[in-house]
This record gives structure tokens, C-alpha cells and sequence, in this order.
């Protein structure tokens, strides 16, 4: 029975704990936007396409539709 003088303010003050950590969480916007994190993984990136090398050893830049773009 004294177990109880021992576990219930403990187990208050836990609770308490993760009560503050939630409203603190929710007033600095961690549950604001739930539906993007869950859908980016489902978005493709641009390939990326290894550069051909020059006769220098640099690689040569590249536009978006792959053709070379002119040294100045």
C-alpha cells in the first residue's frame, strides 16, 4: 500500500510532463501541416545526369534539356 504514496505522484507528474510537451508542440506548429510530409515521398525529382568530362578534367555544365550550355 505505501507503494502508492510513491507511483501516484510520479505518474502525476509524468503526466503533466507530457501534457506540456504537447500544448508546447502545438503552440510552436508541429501538428500545423500533416498532409504534405505524407505525400512529398510520392513527388519525383529531376534526374540528375552524370557530365560528360572535357579535355581539361572539368565537367562540362549542362542545361535542363541535357544540351551543353556555352563557356564564356
Amino acid at each position: 500500500m505505501s507503494v502508492i504514496y510513491v507511483v501516484l505522484p510520479l505518474a502525476l507528474i509524468i503526466a503533466a510532463g507530457m501534457v506540456w510537451a504537447f500544448v508546447r508542440s502545438v503552440r510552436k506548429g508541429q501538428f500545423d501541416d500533416l498532409d504534405t510530409p505524407a505525400i512529398r515521398m510520392l513527388f519525383e525529382d529531376s534526374p540528375v545526369r552524370p557530365q560528360p568530362p572535357t579535355g581539361d578534367g572539368t565537367p562540362t555544365p549542362t542545361r535542363e534539356d541535357g544540351q551543353p550550355t556555352p563557356r564564356p
